[in-house]
C-alpha cells in the first residue's frame, strides 16, 4: 500500500497493551499531522513509553493498529519502519563511548545507504558519506566536534549526536523520548534549541518531564493518563485544564 500525502504523517488506532491481566494502554487514538511539532505527557505509569514501544514496533499491540504515511505497519519490525521513515531515540542512550562523533555519523548513513556491514570498504573513504555527515553536524552545531570520542562530550552534546543520528535516517516521523534526560539544566537550552530548528517537513513527537522544553516546543500536547489518552490541546488549553493540573501539572504555571 502506498503512503496517502493526505493525511497524517501517523496514527495509532484502537491500540492497546496488556500484561497477563494488567492493562498499560487502553484504545489509544493518537493522530499525529505531518510537520506537527506534537508533546505527550503524563505521570509516571501513564503508559508513554509502551505507547511508543507499540508506535516503533519495539512492543507488538494486543489490540489495534499502528498507521504510517496512510499505511498499516502495526507488524512491521522497528527497522522496517525506520526504513519507511519513523524514527525514534531512547531515553538512555546508545552510542558507542569509544567512538567518534564522524564515526558515528559515517555508520548511521553507510546503515541507510545499505553499506553498514561492508566493513572490507572504509567507510570514510566514500567523499559523499562525508559530505553529508559533516552538513548535518552543522545544523546541530556539532562540527567542531566532530573528531571528539563520545565519552569527551559533555552529555548535553551526546544527546545532540542522536538526535543527529535519528535525522541521518531522514525520517517522516521523529519520536523524542525524553531528548532532554540527564542533561544539566545549563544545557537544556541546547536541546530545546536542536530540536526547533528539525526541518519543518518531520513530524515530531515529543515525550519529556521537562515542561518549561514541552511548553516551549510544543504546538499540540497529548496528556495519558492511566494509559488511556485523557485529552489533548494548545499549550494553553493544556495549562488551563484542571483535570490535567489534577493529574499532573499540580501548580505549575505555563504562558
Amino acid at each position: 500500500m502506498t503512503g496517502d500525502a493526505t493525511g497524517p504523517a501517523l496514527e495509532t488506532r484502537g491500540l492497546h497493551k496488556s500484561f497477563g491481566g494488567l492493562s498499560v494502554t487502553a484504545n489509544v487514538e493518537l493522530r499525529l499531522e505531518r510537520g506537527s511539532r506534537q508533546a505527550l505527557i503524563g505521570p509516571n505509569g501513564a503508559g508513554k513509553t509502551t505507547l511508543i514501544d507499540l508506535i516503533s514496533g519495539t512492543l507488538a499491540p494486543s489490540a489495534g493498529q499502528v498507521w504510517l504515511d496512510g499505511r498499516d505497519v502495526t507488524d512491521l519490525p522497528p527497522h522496517a519502519r525506520a526504513q519507511l521513515g519513523l524514527v525514534r531515540t531512547f531515553q538512555i542512550n546508545q552510542l558507542f563511548a569509544e567512538l567518534t562523533v564522524i564515526d558515528h555519523m559515517l555508520l548511521a548513513f553507510g546503515e541507510r545507504r545499505r553499506r553498514g556491514r561492508r566493513f572490507w570498504r572504509p567507510l570514510g573513504a566514500d567523499a559523499s558519506l562525508l559530505d553529508e555527515a559533516f552538513a548535518l553536524l552543522e545544523t546541530l552545531r556539532l562540527e567542531d566536534q566532530a573528531l571528539a570520542p563520545i565519552a569527551t562530550l559533555p552529555y548535553g552534546r551526546q544527546r545532540l549526536v542522536e538526535i543527529a543520528l535519528a535525522l541521518a535516517a531522514r525520517p517522516k516521523v521523529l519520536l523524542l523520548d525524553e531528548p532532554a534526560a540527564g542533561v544539566p539544566a545549563a544545557e537544556s537550552h541546547v536541546i530545546l534549541d536542536a530540536i526547533e530548528a528539525l526541518p519543518e517537513e518531520i513530524a515530531v513527537l515529543i515525550v519529556d518531564h521537562d515542561m518549561d522544553l514541552v511548553f516551549a516546543f510544543a504546538r499540540r500536547i497529548t496528556v495519558m493518563a492511566g494509559g488511556a489518552i485523557l485529552t489533548e490541546g494548545t499549550p494553553a488549553e493544556i495549562a488551563a485544564d484542571e483535570r490535567v493540573r489534577q493529574v499532573y501539572l499540580g501548580k505549575r504555571r505555563h504562558g
